[in-house]
């Protein structure tokens, strides 16, 4: 039937080196052999039937199945594959029509590596954990930060009076949520003009640095345009929804924002249509990955607790894939936020230590005395936890964390 091409990229004692290496998990009706023959022929030089002349020259850049273990395999690519640096390119071919194919009934894209050489041509994080901590002067304590809730609807004035009372309760760092950027009742100018003004205000009276992560999501000429607006008013961060934008203008804006000395705090919109499903789509990991490669500086990787799919080895696994040694990428700083409270602190320290930003959105702007109070009980959980304290002993002197676990108790929202 001229189908037995795509057994010719399988090669079970194949030894990559030097190589990429992609790891799939692939179901189909037909044998393991046959089927991964496909994914690797599809995602490198292959088509449906064997040509009747190829070159050794192209024979050299066939992807090769070298490990097939059940339903998972992994495949080896020569780097000559990929362009340097291109994100874009590289996930057209890894993840491109390979998830198409009829023959495949379910491929999940689980994990890849990348060699030194390859990896030299990604920037990564221009500023990472320790750049961002020199930032916030915040060197042996969690970063907190919240959203402002409702995540959409306030206008200008009253957005940044929230963020100004987040502030000085005691939150570092103010975030938009995925969804704001420049909508009629809250433009973006505007917005960053009175939160940066609230912002003096705070660090006036609290002595502290605070941040704000204002979200410039757009078409990525007008990113560089906000991120211009944003260093111009000396604001240090930006937001991006890095899988709506996409990895090219993700890619666009780390330039950018180097050029304006920014760090980028990556949000994962979107993440669920492709890392929900076990047995189809890309996982977080691999998202994961390929955000720190393009260079932000923070990313959501989840709880384990809160009202967020992800279970607690998932988000140690992002964790980690955050924060350890790889190539030349800077860490990245996790983000554990969707849910939390300040009950929920010991866990999220458990699963992280000091090295995370927590971000709690209706766990600060939900509590029974106000935004202010909120921010100030989830300090001092964190003050608590990492004095080695009893949530509820510390709460016996500390009457805004008393209130907080009246309100929430240790419970995991869903």
């Amino acid at each position: 039937m001229g189908f037995e091409w795509y057994t010719d990229f399988v090669d079970l004692s194949y030894k990559p080196e030097d190589e990429i290496v992609c790891y799939f998990k692939v179901k189909s009706d037909l044998p393991i052999e046959e089927s991964s023959g496909r994914v690797a022929s599809e995602s490198s030089v292959g088509t449906w039937t064997t040509l009747s002349r190829l070159p050794d020259r192209i024979k050299w850049l066939m992807a090769k199945v070298f490990r097939i273990d059940g339903e998972r395999i992994a495949v080896a690519y020569k780097t000559d594959l990929f362009e340097e640096g291109n994100i874009p390119q590289f996930l057209s071919s890894v993840a491109g029509n390979i998830f198409g194919m009829r023959a495949i009934k379910g491929l999940r894209f689980e994990d890849f590596e990348v060699p030194a050489s390859f990896a030299k041509h990604f920037k990564g994080p221009n500023f990472g954990i320790d750049g961002v901590r020199n930032i916030m002067r915040v060197h042996d304590r969690p970063l907190t930060a919240t959203v402002p809730k409702p995540k959409v609807g306030f206008d200008a004035d009253e957005y940044a009076e929230v963020g100004y009372r987040s502030w000085v309760g005691g939150i570092d760092i103010l975030k938009d949520d995925e969804n704001l950027t420049s909508q009629p009742f809250i433009r973006f100018e505007k917005r960053l003009a009175k939160v940066m003004k609230a912002r003096e205000r705070a660090e006036n009276e609290t002595g502290e640095k605070k941040g704000y992560l204002i979200n410039i999501t757009a078409e990525a000429r007008e990113m560089e345009r906000r991120a211009e607006l944003v260093a111009d008013y000396g604001n240090e961060f930006v937001m991006v929804d890095i899988l709506t934008a996409g990895f090219s203008a993700v890619q666009t804006v780390r330039n950018k924002c180097e050029e304006l000395g920014l760090a980028i705090h990556a949000h994962r919109a979107m993440h669920g249509a492709f890392t929900r499903n076990e047995e189809h789509g890309i996982s977080l990991k691999v998202l994961t990955k390929l955000a720190r490669m393009a260079g932000v500086d923070h990313m959501h990787v989840g709880t384990g607790v809160g009202k967020m799919a992800g279970d607690k080895a998932e988000v140690m696994e992002l964790r980690d894939v955050c924060r350890k040694s790889w190539h030349n990428f800077k860490p990245v700083f996790p983000v554990s936020s969707g849910g939390l409270h300040p009950g929920l602190i010991p866990d999220i320290i458990e699963l992280f230590g000091v090295d995370v930003i927590i971000q709690a959105g209706g766990g600060v702007h939900g509590h029974p005395d106000g935004s202010e109070k909120g921010a100030m009980a989830l300090r001092q959980a964190i003050s608590a936890v990492l004095e080695g304290v009893d949530l509820e002993d510390y709460a016996k002197s500390h009457s805004e964390l008393a209130r907080a676990l009246e309100r929430w108790g240790r419970v995991s929202p869903k």
